[in-house]
């Protein structure tokens, strides 16, 4: 855990950490360095930008959704190689599940980290201010490392000056970078965030962002205050867990509808003995052979309905798959394709599977928002009634009521079902949280027979 560290925080959502990051970790890795990338907070889309600009698979952190050693022990795991980590902070650097406690904070972690913190400021409307805007920051928490600030949608010279000598003269961060204002560098958004890396993270785009941030930072300054402000944090085993004998090949949607797990969700189901085989329902017109469970991840179903509707051979092969018991468990978008079907927002309807008899409307606003702790009724397929799993909810469409004759699954005020050996549910769970879940799903898979409800 001596890996040298930066987190990248903001003063608010939308003042440019993932753009920065982003470009921090392509300019390091352009370096020839091994850049390990990281996400605090619930967020499947960033850390896709991460991957494309280091070349290796970020991770999400969080200190709600996980404990600080199993926060620990993924960091640990997941830079052991690596010659820098660079972790994207979420909203601003204090914000978390409360508005009086640091849970899942981009604070929190970097304390339990060891990290230093570079402070993301949206410099676009203020001069003198910004040392006043710092100065908060660095007193608000007195045992968070807020060593330097980059200032973003900087404009002239000038600009940088007042800049420049308000920090000098207020506050004790130092000034690394001072990013010039320009608009085609803007990453993309649409309703569930920004639009996913492979569709606008072009290397042409990538380049760009290179450049800027080489032209407008302290590349050697920031590299050296990760290397001797980084605090030592103590390495965390893994949690002991016997995988299922023989393996099992659990089926896992992977396509541009289906598109949003956590890499550590993956990663605990290989090791609880199941062998993880990619499919598209968007594409393929058949499961892949030999597999005794499913697992339906979230993305974006409504923007593929109609060619998720025009595949029958898969909506009946998934049909087929749970009426002969086989476990399934889907969250979110895969929740909403195991439904009768999906209403977009001009009334038009595109059948799914008809597993769940209700219909997702896609909504023009926010539908649901925020963590969740599901805590499972008596009857729920492979979590005991002591359990807890933690997750969280995003989404743009809401469920017509659900009928009294399908079962809930999780106690309220959260939202699970259950239908014949399939768990579905909004909710984005994840797995660290509960280990036993993913170990529980996959001695379902093992235990699965045509014909044998599980």
């Amino acid at each position: 855990m001596q890996v040298p560290r930066i987190a990248i925080a903001g003063t608010q959502s939308g003042a440019g950490k993932t753009t920065i990051a982003t470009a921090l970790m392509a300019a390091f890795t352009r370096r020839g360095l091994r850049v390990q990338p990281f996400k605090v907070g619930p967020d499947f889309i960033d850390p896709g930008f991460h991957e494309a600009a280091c070349g290796r698979v970020s991770r999400n952190l969080d200190g709600w959704m996980l404990t600080r050693d199993a926060n620990l022990e993924i960091f640990a795991r997941a830079s052991q190689d690596a010659d820098v980590a660079v972790i994207e902070g979420v909203m601003g650097l204090f914000d978390g599940r409360t508005a009086t406690a640091e849970d899942g904070s981009t604070a929190e972690m970097a304390k339990w980290l060891g990290a230093p913190v570079l402070l993301v400021v949206d410099a676009s409307a203020m001069a003198r201010s910004a040392a006043a805007l710092v100065g908060g920051f660095e007193t608000f928490d007195p045992a968070l490392d807020l060593a330097g600030v980059l200032f973003n949608r900087v404009g002239g010279a000038k600009h940088r000056e007042l800049l420049a000598d308000s920090l000098t003269a207020y506050c004790r961060a130092r000034a690394l970078g001072f990013l010039a204002r320009d608009a085609k560098l803007t990453l993309p958004s649409r309703h569930l965030g920004l639009v996913l890396a492979r569709e606008s993270l072009t290397a042409e785009r990538l380049d760009e962002l290179v450049a800027w941030i080489e032209a407008n930072a302290d590349l050697d300054a920031i590299l050296q205050l990760a290397r001797e402000r980084s605090a030592a944090a103590p390495a965390v085993p893994p949690p002991p867990i016997q995988p299922a004998a023989p393996r099992v090949r659990i089926g896992v949607a992977r396509d541009a509808a289906f598109c949003f797990y956590y890499p550590d969700n993956l990663e605990l189901l290989a090791r609880s003995g199941a062998d993880l085989v990619p499919f598209s329902p968007v594409a393929d017109s058949e499961l892949p052979a030999g597999i005794q469970g499913l697992y339906l991840g979230g993305g974006y179903p409504e923007l593929h309905a109609e060619r998720l509707a025009a595949n029958l051979p898969m909506l009946t092969a998934i049909r087929r798959f749970v009426e002969n018991g086989a476990p399934v468990y889907a969250e979110c978008g895969g929740f909403m394709y195991l439904m009768d079907g999906i209403v977009d927002v001009e009334g038009r309807e595109y059948p799914m599977t008809g597993i769940f008899p209700t219909r997702a409307r896609m909504q023009t606003r926010l539908a649901a928002l925020g963590y969740r702790e599901v805590a499972p009724l008596a009857h729920a397929l492979w979590l005991r009634p002591e359990q807890r799993a933690r997750g969280h909810e995003f989404r743009y469409s809401a469920i017509d009521p659900m009928p009294p004759t399908v079962a809930r699954a999780y106690r309220e005020p959260a939202d699970g079902y259950q239908s014949h050996s399939v768990l579905g549910s909004y909710i984005h769970l994840h797995f660290g949280s509960c280990p036993a879940f993913a170990v529980a799903f996959v001695a379902r898979c093992a235990a699965w027979r045509p014909g044998i409800s599980c």
